[in-house]
């Protein structure tokens, strides 16, 4: 295999996850509070060779010195974007939004690795039927949702009211209670690049934390007693995705133009290695 080949080779691969990257942030423009990432670029390996055996006669020269071959292109980053989403009015009881960029309600999560703890912008909250005649604040996937304890929500007697006040407490109204409050699980982050992405809207810590030098309150801040005046929550709205489907697509037009340069440096490679065995 030639350099060129090699070259088109190695950048075709990386593409292609630039590409899933980017119908990953279309395919969720309508999803409720969804965050976007971004991916940047960096050279692979280059080699030099020093082609000018005398350096007095590269003087006045503005580049760097000697022939550099490269070996393609590589996605160097993959940035979680956690800027404000469009914030809709829903007037409906039970839907909440964040109005700063950094903070995250807590849900348990129940999956192949157990019961854990997980972190979403999506508070298109409901209650769903418990037992002992109990209703639990779940989230639109059914999730629970926690409390600044780590512990689910239940509520008891029958519902006159629901408030979600502006730093994260639910309040609710029953006939046979009364009134009754509970603090929202919120967090405060302070690192999302140390955020993983999980699917269905979700985030969660690294597995390896400690491989990588880092505590959970490095990463994250629980807001709660003293510190929950710093939650900003408005009761009756949702988040909107942050994607801007102008610029995706735009960013996908321009890597499916260099997909198919790229394709077609492998197709030109191809046809001179057929001529170059093909000489008698």
């Amino acid at each position: 295999m030639n350099r060129t080949m090699m070259t088109a080779t190695n950048t075709l691969n990386q593409l292609q996850g630039k590409i899933d990257q980017i119908s990953n942030n279309i395919a969720n423009v309508d999803t409720t509070a969804y965050k976007k990432t971004q991916t940047s670029f960096n050279d692979l390996l280059t080699q030099s060779f020093n082609n000018q055996p005398r350096e007095t006669k590269e003087k006045g020269r503005l580049t760097t010195p000697g022939i550099r071959q490269g070996t393609g292109a590589m996605i160097s980053q993959s940035q979680l974007v956690l800027s404000q989403g469009d914030l809709k009015t829903t007037n409906r009881n039970l839907d909440a939004a964040f109005i700063q960029e950094d903070q995250f309600f807590t849900v348990s999560v129940q999956d192949n690795n157990g019961v854990n703890t997980r972190f979403t912008r999506d508070g298109a909250f409901y209650l769903s039927p418990s037992a002992n005649e109990q209703m639990m604040l779940v989230t639109s996937a059914g999730y629970q949702v926690l409390d600044e304890n780590g512990e689910p929500i239940f509520i008891e007697g029958n519902i006159k009211d629901i408030k979600i006040t502006e730093n994260g407490l639910l309040i609710v109204d029953t006939e046979e209670y009364g009134e009754k409050s509970f603090g929202l699980g919120i967090v405060s982050v302070k690192k999302p690049q140390f955020l993983d992405r999980l699917g269905g809207n979700l985030f969660g810590l690294p597995d390896k934390m400690n491989a990588l030098g880092i505590t959970e309150e490095d990463i994250m801040t629980s807001l709660t007693e003293d510190s929950r005046n710093r939650a900003a929550v408005r009761q009756g709205t949702l988040e909107s995705s942050n994607v801007d489907l102008s610029k995706e697509m735009t960013d996908l037009i321009n890597v499916q133009r260099s997909y198919q340069f790229q394709s077609r440096a492998v197709t030109m490679s191809d046809q001179m290695s057929g001529l170059v065995n093909g000489i008698r």
